[in-house]
């Protein structure tokens, strides 16, 4: 009967591949795995920098925390070994956090007559059922806030929703807020999530 290889243990390597797209205000776990070399392993990151909210726990190899800003984040690790001399060996990583909840202008606001009016769409991009609040507003020069859409709704898992909106708050120069809130039960974190105009929209009087 054949006998199963014996590992090298001369030859040490991180074997740990860069993880699937994570979610901002989820927990994460990230288990680095390591063959060859002698027991116990030390790690540390020795360029770049993991996500926010992430730590790299020096004894285990294991990555945690929770997520907290989208962007993509590029990193080396190495582990050393407790042979004598030490063996060494370094992987780069990337992880990619996207945000739970994402707003975008569907139609951009513009002027029509004496109305404002446009459309966003809200994204899902969890596992997990919103309770999703969505709210447009105009405000003016000196502040003051008039609301062109609001709406409450659930919002299934990995899918989208178009809101219209549209509001006659009178002449003036406005920039245009959109606004999603959303949580699921089970869950304190709340997924924010905002939109703006880059420009003012100016009303005048019909």
């Amino acid at each position: 009967m054949a006998q199963a290889p014996v590992p090298d243990q001369s030859q040490l390597n991180v074997v740990t591949q860069s993880p699937q797209p994570a979610i901002a205000g989820e927990a994460f776990r990230l288990p680095l795995v390591v063959t060859g070399g002698f027991g116990p392993y030390s790690w540390q990151r020795i360029g770049g920098n993991l996500p926010p909210g992430l730590k790299l726990h020096p004894h285990t190899g294991m990555i945690s925390g929770a997520l907290t800003t989208p962007g993509e984040y590029h990193f080396r690790v190495a582990v050393t070994d407790s042979s004598i001399p030490h063996l060494q060996a370094q992987r780069d990583l990337v992880i990619k956090v996207i945000a739970g909840l994402t707003i975008d202008w569907k139609q951009y606001p513009c002027v029509q007559g004496n109305t404002l009016s446009g459309s966003v769409v809200v994204s899902n991009q969890t596992e997990h059922t919103f309770d999703l609040t969505v709210i447009v507003v105009a405000v003016n020069d000196i502040g003051r806030a008039t609301a062109l859409g609001y709406q409450q709704f659930e919002l299934p898992p990995k899918s989208d929703q178009v809101i219209p909106f549209g509001a006659s708050p009178g002449p003036g120069s406005y920039v245009i807020h959109a606004d999603a809130v959303g949580h699921w039960s089970g869950d304190h974190h709340v997924y924010r999530a905002r939109k703006e105009t880059s420009k003012n929209l100016e009303l005048t009087q019909q």
